[in-house]
């Protein structure tokens, strides 16, 4: 009863201390009050609910019948927007504050709202090898089911909230990317409903341009509402090396040779300032050495980014084994490390043992509370962006990050980019290595500004053919995304398919200067 009466008390200290200094003022100079007591609970209530709730439906089989009902009832939403007129533009009628993508998508508020509560794993097929999934299905509840079949996905994203369909319309990369490409090249079909309520699949041989064309697309072809991806057997463990190296043309060398092995399953890469990294390499393996395990994923261990770090603080390599679950979701606990903006003693092991248990909060959540002008700091004083540059660049590209934004830890992901037609694809006719390049935290370049600094920074990425990743803010007039984009398909499909009254065009979609 005391615990209770004492955590009584504390909210109504809480709540009187709000109601004195304005709610506003406590979301902006002390966010980890209301994070800590309100959006952690809240976030474990959130996965509890979704882990539990896709559990009962892929035990009782009830998924693949509901699917069809599901599918049915999106059509018929199009067609009765089509038989109304189709006085506005179309949309998925999913919340904006329920994406991991920092951007707030205001076009939701004036266009068409289709709703689609597709969130459920339909089939595995071991023998086929591919597993079937909705669009909203995260990548958390991927690896809970495929990792207790002893089955897991090629490429499989970092954070838990990420979804198939956001992966498949935006992008997705992950450590094993050198060997498989990005999340899109390891699907095999799309199931979309299209701008006239028909319902379509699309695999390399069948419908093949929109194939080709759904990735990077942002949902402005056609509303995904199933996906078939391959999956390959899984073993229980990562066998982990730790390397630190010092100097840039030192760790531009070791990253790209690790990048360019593909006995390594996993390749990774956290660069602490301009001329320090440990490089990570990984294999999968059911053998382990037990005084070398580490459950990196469990609530009371330090975040893996600082775990990471004093390898290069005390200039020591090592070898780590660790269960594949945790190895995915490494970065999660620590949202990479932008939590530690959020709760600046996250990673202190107090903290971690009392209340590790409850972490992250749910990046949807942060975003439905953080208000307008919280979001106008972040805009302007923070940086998240993922940028995607052939690796015989990238010497030149942490030079340019590190002179346009300056913000570390920096991390890098190397990934194969096949020849192959849509949006993203090399300059020439063969695959080429990438890397992604990924920058989040607050810049320390002297007078940042948000919009001259990232359009020089997308300037550079255009010049030795990089992408940027659309979940982020993009600052490129029309004529700078389409010098980055090759749009000669995605136009071709969207006049054929009847898109141009249906969807904004994905450039209106994402980029400022268009949304502004």
């Amino acid at each position: 009863m005391e615990p209770a009466v004492s955590l009584a008390v504390c909210a109504l200290l809480f709540l009187l201390w709000v109601r004195v200094k304005g709610l506003e003022f406590v979301l902006i100079h002390q966010r980890w009050v209301f994070v800590c007591l309100f959006l952690l609970p809240l976030s474990l209530i959130f996965d509890i609910y979704y882990y539990v709730r896709a559990w009962v439906v892929f035990k009782l089989s009830s998924a693949p019948r509901l699917h069809e009902q599901r599918v049915q009832d999106i059509q018929k939403q199009v067609r009765e927007w089509k038989e109304q007129g189709s006085k506005t533009f179309m949309c998925t009628g999913r919340p904006g504050w329920l994406t991991v993508s920092l951007r707030v998508g205001k076009y939701r508020k004036t266009h068409k709202n289709i709703m689609i509560n597709l969130m459920d794993i339909l089939e595995v097929d071991t023998k086929k090898q591919i597993v079937r999934v909705e669009p909203l299905v995260s990548m958390g509840q991927v690896t809970a089911l495929l990792n207790s079949i002893g089955w897991t996905l090629p490429v499989l994203p970092e954070l838990d909230d990420l979804t198939v369909g956001g992966l498949i319309m935006g992008a997705g990369i992950e450590s094993s990317s050198h060997k498989y490409g990005l999340f899109q090249h390891i699907c095999t079909a799309y199931e979309l409903i299209l701008a006239d309520g028909s319902f379509v699949r699309c695999t390399p041989s069948e419908n093949s341009d929109l194939f080709y064309a759904v990735p990077w697309s942002c949902g402005t072809l056609g509303f995904l509402v199933a996906a078939e991806i391959r999956i390959i057997p899984a073993k229980k463990y990562v066998k982990l090396r730790f390397e630190p190296v010092r100097g840039l043309e030192a760790i531009c060398e070791k990253f790209t040779h690790e990048s360019q092995r593909l006995e390594n399953h996993f390749v990774e890469g956290l660069l602490y300032s301009l001329d320090e990294a440990v490089i990570m390499t990984g294999v999968m393996t059911d053998d382990v050495e037990p005084s070398k395990l580490n459950s990196i994923g469990s609530y009371y261990k330090p975040w893996f980014f600082k775990h990471v770090e004093n390898y290069l603080k005390t200039n020591r390599e090592g070898l780590e084994y660790i269960p594949l679950r945790h190895y995915y979701h490494r970065h999660t606990r620590s949202i990479f490390w932008e939590l530690q903006d959020i709760i600046p003693f996250g990673n202190n092991p107090i903290f971690r043992y009392l209340f590790g248990w409850m972490v992250p909060p749910k990046i949807s959540l942060l975003k439905l509370t953080q208000g307008e002008t919280l979001r106008k700091l972040y805009e302007q004083h923070h940086v998240v962006q993922d940028m995607l540059v052939p690796m015989k660049c990238l010497s030149q590209a942490l030079h340019t990050f590190q002179n346009d934004i300056h913000v570390y830890p920096i991390w890098l992901c190397p990934f194969i980019l096949p020849s192959q037609p849509g949006l993203v694809h090399p300059k020439g006719d063969e695959a080429e290595l990438y890397v992604d390049i990924g920058a989040y935290g607050e810049p320390r370049v002297k007078h940042f500004e948000a919009r001259s600094c990232m359009r020089q920074l997308e300037k550079f990425v255009r010049s030795v053919h990089g992408f940027q990743m659309l979940y982020a803010d993009c600052y490129m007039n029309r004529e700078e995304f389409w010098e980055m984009f090759d749009g000669s398909l995605y136009h071709k499909l969207r006049k054929q398919l009847g898109c141009q009254d249906a969807f904004p065009e994905v450039y209106d979609k994402i980029c400022k200067a268009a949304r502004h």
